[in-house]
């Protein structure tokens, strides 16, 4: 059977991106103005940039409009922010900007080519083989999953103890994806490796941005290569045991072996392996963080707990939760989740490069432009949203939601790379945060702070954890 061509090689070398970077910018400066905004060489505002990112860029928005250039660390960026620019990134101009060759680019040596690291036509076959998988009708299987788990974790819990509920979300959504993800046993030595591997490899993207760039013996980079290379070995060990036997399992992976498209293309071994990656990151290191943070929110806002606990109660009882009520008959559940999504959007910022020159917001962006767009202040704008660093679900009713400007909510991107498991995350989520709620309270931990202080690396997660103490309902 035939398969997909992968993308062309990405160099890995620091020095030649950098330097290919200050090519680009230059050659591109050269064509025409870039949009306003500060392109001095400015550690003050790197370390600001790090330390208070929101912040930062809503007071650019106020100076300069949504549209405007900035320079962090070495490179030159344009910055899109609010609803037409985000929509113009995802939708209408899409086919002017690329992702590979973005600043996030440093994500290839962990997922390969996935389809968070690709474009074009590849991306494109790719998607469509593994679109299937993620059919609602195939979310029953990983909602009894779900269940099963979450449910064993909660037996431990005692009223009184202290907990942080974000390691809890991680060490759980860590065995659901063993299971729905791979079809492994968690509790196998195999699964158990493959956890901790890639633990150790996501923890590169923990680290501050100037240290991406190392390379060596010891640095980061060299820890997330050997750990990468180990979770080749096991997965793709996996992969060649289930080619000799049967291929009748309803995880992900199993489906994917199987799939095929109308010109008989198939996923190769390799191939297999970027994409299992791709959704491991992206749905076990976000969906932990969502569900961390719903919780807190909740505690809070016992005014919205209370709401929710009382909808668990009148429509489930002690019932766990099912694939139908999941979506759509918790209501107030998914505008909590909804209104944790746009405070907290797991993936805060997104990259691209221009392969083309556009307009837009009366700028001008000339071709080869680094271009980011940054979901976490975009949501947070006061002329988008009333109130907007608040916590407030009811703005994610229905009839408010229709009412948002196109682009305006995009915590899982749009468009032709809307994320592809964004309904096992949401589904995920709410699983866990309705069978929690169903038998605790949850509330926040003040001796041990009690507040959970945001992180922007490649994904949001919450420095320091999130420390909360169990009470019974």
């Amino acid at each position: 059977m035939p398969t997909i061509a992968p993308p062309r090689y990405t160099l890995d070398n620091p020095v030649v991106k950098v330097v290919s970077d200050l090519r680009q910018q230059r050659r591109a400066a050269r064509r025409a103005p870039l949009p306003p905004g500060p392109t001095n060489i400015s550690p003050v505002r790197d370390l600001r940039f790090v330390r208070d990112p929101v912040a930062m860029l809503l007071e650019s928005y106020e100076r300069y409009g949504p549209i405007f250039t900035i320079r962090f660390f070495h490179g030159l960026s344009v910055v899109m922010l609010g609803p037409e620019a985000q929509h113009f990134l995802l939708v209408a101009g899409a086919e002017k900007v690329h992702w590979r060759e973005g600043m996030y680019r440093e994500l290839i040596p962990l997922l390969g080519d996935g389809l968070i690291t690709t474009d074009d036509e590849y991306h494109e076959r790719s998607r469509a083989l593994m679109r299937p998988v993620f059919h609602t009708e195939r979310l029953a299987a990983a909602t009894r999953v779900m269940v099963e788990e979450v449910d064993r974790a909660l037996e431990r819990w005692r009223p009184g103890e202290r907990i942080d509920i974000y390691e809890w979300a991680r060490t759980l959504g860590m065995r659901v994806a063993m299971r729905a993800l791979f079809g492994f046993d968690p509790d196998a030595l195999g699964a158990t490796e493959v956890a901790r591997e890639f633990e150790r490899a996501i923890s590169f993207y923990g680290n501050d941005l100037a240290l991406w760039l190392l390379r060596g013996p010891g640095t980061p980079h060299a820890r997330l290569r050997s750990a990468r290379k180990r979770l080749a070995e096991l997965v793709l060990a996996e992969i060649d045991r289930r080619r000799g036997g049967t291929l009748d399992g309803e995880d992900v992976l199993s489906l994917l072996m199987r799939a095929e498209d109308a010109d008989e293309w198939r996923l190769s071994d390799r191939q297999l392996l970027d994409h299992s990656l791709t959704l491991l990151f992206a749905g076990h290191d976000t969906t932990s963080t969502t569900v961390a943070l719903l919780l807190y929110e909740l505690a809070q806002h016992p005014h919205w707990r209370a709401r929710v606990t009382e909808e668990l109660d009148r429509q489930l009882g002690e019932q766990p939760t099912g694939r139908d009520e999941l979506f759509g008959r918790l209501p107030l559940l998914e505008q909590a989740l909804d209104e944790t999504l746009r405070l907290y959007p797991p993936v805060p910022a997104g990259q691209r490069r221009s392969i083309a020159a556009f307009e837009l917001a009366g700028h001008h962006v000339p071709a080869g432009m680094h271009l980011q767009y940054f979901p976490w202040a975009s949501h947070r704008l006061g002329d988008v949203f009333c109130d907007p660093h608040s916590f407030r679900p009811e703005r994610m009713a229905p009839e408010a939601k229709a009412t948002l400007p196109k682009g305006a909510y995009v915590p899982f991107g749009g468009g032709r790379r809307i994320c592809l498991g964004k309904r096992f995350g949401h589904l995920e989520a709410k699983v866990v945060v309705s069978r929690v709620l169903q038998r605790f309270a949850l509330t926040l931990d003040v001796e041990q702070g009690g507040r959970a202080r945001m992180k922007w690396s490649a994904t949001l997660r919450p420095v320091g954890g999130v420390p909360m103490r169990i009470a019974s309902r």
